[in-house]
């Protein structure tokens, strides 16, 4: 299953982008990770936030490139608020 994910810390008030494949061997890596060059090792209370299922890998990542493109906190928070965004973005991304 491809998802485009968000996961939110409440220590660094700060949110996390990314996709994967594999959710639960992604979010073990984020939770557990020792290495202090990779964003998510600053801390360790990492929530899942929201996911999006894909049909594809690319849709999943043209999802997320999109979120991170918008850079907006506040749009982050209106995925959770406004679920037709969500289906808005799995339709514009239908055919990648």
């Amino acid at each position: 299953m491809n998802l485009a994910y968000i996961l939110h810390s409440a220590t660094l008030d700060r949110f996390y982008i990314g996709y994967t494949s594999n959710f639960d061997v992604r979010l073990e890596f984020h939770l557990n990770s020792n290495e202090t060059r990779k964003f998510t090792s600053k801390a360790t209370d990492w929530e899942i936030y929201f996911k999006i299922e894909c049909e594809t890998k690319t849709q999943a990542l043209a999802i997320e490139k999109h979120i991170k493109e918008m850079k907006s906190k506040i749009y982050i928070e209106n995925l959770i608020r406004y679920p037709e965004i969500t289906i808005k973005l799995l339709e514009k991304y239908k055919d990648c």
